[in-house]
């Protein structure tokens, strides 16, 4: 007889923010592969002091979150020590769905905050912004700015995982019309630099100058 699964319950009230100075919702990393934008693979780019941008945040959020996991295709291009979430192997198939089904089965818990490794000067207050308008009657809680809504900033729910799981069928792989078609808080803020995203060469280079001022 197969073992049920055992999902596990986060607890992220702010008593227990307070108590402990460190988050217990597990964070993932999402550090996919090459960028046709970038024209090369943005998570082994150097950044700061360290020798790629997927070291540098890990090394920063593993300073607010209590968990914090990477995932992605094949960790053996990474040199650092981590805990690292791989895609499931499927033929033919890069979709980022298939990264939340990875993640949601290997972590067995109910909910997880989601960052892109390009997006590397999203605060601890933005973070705690986003926890404190997240609830158990929603499937996701996400930032929002001028320029749209930014799907991998943001909480979500195991109630999604039906969805991840059609839509991977159905080989539709939209995170916007997912949230937009569920039960989704979006929280509001400025369009900052915090949330710069290194998708082209020349922001790669103001995120350079911006983490050494």
């Amino acid at each position: 007889m197969q073992q049920a699964k055992v999902w596990l319950k986060i607890d992220v009230s702010k008593q227990n923010l307070q108590e402990t100075n460190m988050l217990n919702i597990p964070c993932v990393i999402f550090a996919g592969g090459k960028s046709s934008r970038m024209g090369e693979d943005k998570t082994l780019l150097p950044f700061g002091s360290f020798t790629t941008l997927t070291e540098f945040q890990h090394s920063r959020l593993s300073k607010i979150f209590t968990n914090v996991y990477i995932s992605c295709k094949d960790k053996d291009k990474f040199s650092f020590t981590a805990n690292y979430i791989e895609d499931k192997v499927l033929e033919n198939s890069f979709a980022p769905t298939i990264a939340f089904i990875s993640i949601f089965e290997h972590l067995q818990c109910d909910m997880f905050f989601a960052l892109s490794v390009d997006t590397p000067f999203i605060s601890e207050e933005i973070i705690l912004k986003l926890l404190e308008a997240d609830s158990n009657i929603v499937d996701a809680t996400v930032a929002k700015t001028e320029d749209g809504i930014q799907p991998l900033c943001g909480i979500y729910h195991l109630s999604l995982l039906p969805s991840f799981k059609k839509m991977l069928k159905e080989d539709n792989h939209k995170l916007n019309y997912l949230l937009k078609n569920s039960q989704t808080t979006y929280v509001t803020f400025t369009n900052d630099d915090s949330f710069l995203n290194l998708n082209h060469p020349h922001e790669y280079e103001k995120a350079l100058q911006l983490i050494t001022s």
